[in-house]
């Protein structure tokens, strides 16, 4: 049997985050941060927004900053300041009502002692602390009597004591003097090391002596002078603020009453010089505000302090969550103090924000610009762009009506090798390989294939091809302000993303070029339109973004030409001769000439043309059913929500499909 020394232990882990948990899920994050980048949000902005809100299933900063203003109201709403003078009062009315009681019953008391004695009593003064300062020299006759008022003395050292040390209250309750003398020996001694580093003349060995002898005092176990001074100044000050909360009344009553403490001045002269010492050597702690409490609650002084600590730690968190100071980051929230005040889910929810910040930075998803600002890195492009791909291939799966366009043998002869399915893949299946996949996946799952096979996604394998025929792709948005204004910005962007992520990781052979029209257009990568913002432009320069298509089309003229426009409205402005653009609304026989001009130059190069007509502007759908005809194009009238599928499935269409194919790939 193994001895009791080997017996293993187990526990909750408490050594900081949990070395064995998986990482941080970056999903939600990026998907969320790129979506504001994408509404004209600054990266940085949009991290800290998405911090702010939090996630789908985790609170955000936002959140936690109003649990802790909650809090704060709690206790300020529960407590009020006054109970050690109620505690006090109680004691004092059980000392003397016993009093009487003995002065009633003693029949052999000499009548004039005992009419001196009730005078006495009777015409105590209001006050409670004059009426306990009055009583200091009485000739207690009750022993009942003499022990409640003994007990004040008691309780008011340990209050005092428990203002500047946690738990004195308890550990000195029925202390003996032995224990009292022990206490302000170790004031004596505390104030002496203190005023020692003030001057600078401390050593370690000053500080392990005074621990070796007095360390019981201190559970918080500190492990230097610094430690322990800044223990006892958040108490003291804490403390100090406490006496400045209450009505000037009770701070005067306590006043008058702490010089009963223990029945020893010496006491609270040892912590009038301890405030002193630890005022000087913490400064910067805050010995002058007060609170409001408004409760029912009665507070003792050392519960009373405790309760400032904790409003103390509740403002200093909520400075921590409101990120608002420079050089601000979520590694500066005190992790042990948000679980002490709002639990420890709280805090793991904060952790998991804060490691979010450093993942989005460390690992590569954000990086600084030449011009200094944080922006989006290619890799959380690819990795947003797969998302939405992912989406929008949910979407093009769920037309009623759609079928497959993806014919064997339209993506060129096998290679002979083969490789999973992915969304996008024109390949033919390799049949055999699927098979034996599913085969395999019944057979481990304890099926029986003889039974009957079901294929399943995950089964599909595509025999890779050589590619015949790739394209030119020119993706043409508008970026005119009525986009925005209509909520179709995100969705032009999502949707460029979208595009750019197939084009770029499953057609390499094909060459996309996206360009922006607004009132001049625009060549520009991925980044650059993500991170675009709205801007209030007017213009709708179709004219100048078919120049720019053309451009790219001449320079790639092995390729087949793909057109796509996505707009809301008719085209507003063109180019001049001196490369200035002209802007004219309504739009001007001279706009519409030389825009119809240059789509007919490209319809003639034999470019396939679809038009995306966002919106139900009469004009533009008169204006792009024409043009259509003319070129024989195509135009297509999506939801803004489903233009990435519109698009995304205008392409595949027309990269697997001849240009004069009318299969309806939308249903």
């Amino acid at each position: 049997m193994a001895s009791r020394e080997h017996l293993s232990r187990y526990g909750r882990y408490a050594g900081g985050p949990d070395p064995l948990a998986p990482p941080v899920d970056l999903a939600d994050a990026l998907d969320a941060i790129a979506e504001d980048v994408m509404a004209g949000y600054s990266p940085r902005r949009a991290l800290r927004e998405y911090l702010r809100r939090g996630g789908a299933r985790r609170p955000g900063l936002d959140e936690l900053a109003g649990r802790i203003q909650e809090r704060r109201q709690e206790l300020l709403g529960r407590h009020r300041l006054d109970g050690t003078l109620e505690e006090v009062r109680k004691l004092l009315e059980q000392a003397v009502l016993n009093e009487r009681k003995q002065l009633a019953r003693d029949v052999a008391m000499d009548d004039t002692d005992r009419a001196l004695r009730e005078m006495q009593l009777e015409n105590l003064p209001p006050s409670t602390a004059a009426a306990v300062n009055e009583l200091a020299s009485y000739d207690w006759q009750s022993s009942e009597a003499r022990e409640a008022y003994e007990r004040i003395k008691d309780l008011l050292g340990r209050e005092l004591l428990d203002q500047r040390f946690a738990g004195m209250k308890q550990a000195l309750e029925g202390a003996t003097e032995e224990d009292r003398e022990a206490v302000e020996a170790m004031l004596r001694d505390l104030n002496g090391l203190l005023d020692k580093h003030r001057r600078g003349e401390d050593t370690d060995g000053d500080f392990a002596e005074f621990m070796a002898r007095h360390g019981g005092f201190f559970p918080e176990n500190p492990q230097s002078v610094d430690e322990l001074v800044d223990a006892l100044a958040k108490r003291a000050a804490a403390a100090q603020r406490l006496m400045q909360s209450m009505s000037p009344e009770q701070r005067e009553e306590l006043m008058r009453l702490s010089a009963q403490a223990f029945g020893s001045p010496g006491l609270m002269s040892g912590l009038e010089a301890l405030d002193a010492n630890l005022q000087a050597l913490r400064p910067g702690e805050d010995w002058s505000g007060s609170e409001r409490f408004q409760g029912q609650e009665g507070l003792g002084l050392g519960d009373g302090t405790g309760v400032l600590q904790d409003l103390a730690e509740l403002d200093a968190l909520a400075e921590q969550l409101s990120q608002s100071y420079n050089g601000s980051t979520l590694d500066d929230l005190d992790l042990d103090a948000l679980a002490r005040q709002l639990g420890r889910d709280a805090a793991v929810s904060a952790r998991t924000l804060a490691e979010i910040e450093r993942a989005m930075h460390d690992g590569g998803y954000l990086r600084r610009g030449a011009d200094g600002d944080l922006r989006l890195s290619p890799q959380a492009m690819r990795r947003l762009g797969k998302s939405l791909l992912r989406d929008t291939a949910r979407q093009l799966s769920g037309r009623t009506g759609s079928r497959d366009t993806r014919a064997a043998g339209a993506a060129g002869e096998p290679s002979g090798s083969s490789r999973a399915w992915q969304f996008g893949d024109a390949e033919p299946w390799d049949v055999t390989r699927t098979i034996t996949n599913a085969i395999t996946r019944t057979a481990a799952g304890g099926g029986n294939p003889a039974a009957g096979l079901h294929l399943d996604v995950a089964d599909i394998e595509v025999a890779e091809t050589e590619a015949r025929t790739r394209a030119a792709v020119v993706l043409l948005v508008d970026v005119s302000f009525s986009m925005a204004v209509q909520g179709r910005w995100v969705p032009m962007k999502r949707t460029a993303l979208a595009l750019h992520h197939l084009v770029s990781t499953r057609f390499r052979g094909d060459r996309l070029q996206l360009v922006s029209f607004g009132l001049r257009a625009r060549s520009m990568d991925i980044g650059e339109l993500t991170a675009l913002p709205a801007d209030r432009e007017q213009g709708t320069n179709l004219h100048h973004g078919l120049l720019l298509a053309g451009r790219f089309f001449r320079q790639h003229r092995s390729l087949q030409p793909v057109l796509l426009v996505v707009t809301d409205g008719e085209p507003t402005a063109h180019l001049l001769a001196d490369g200035e653009p002209w802007f004219s609304w309504p739009p001007d026989s001279e706009t519409i000439g030389a825009t119809v001009a240059e789509l007919d130059r490209l319809g003639r190069a034999g470019t396939q043309v679809t038009f995306f007509r966002l919106g139900d502007d009469p004009g533009l759908e008169r204006f792009v059913a024409a043009m259509a005809r003319r070129i024989g194009g195509r135009v297509v009238a999506p939801d803004a929500g489903e233009l990435g599928a519109a698009v995304v499935g205008e392409y595949l269409r027309s990269h697997f499909r001849g240009p004069g194919d009318d299969a309806d790939w939308l249903g």
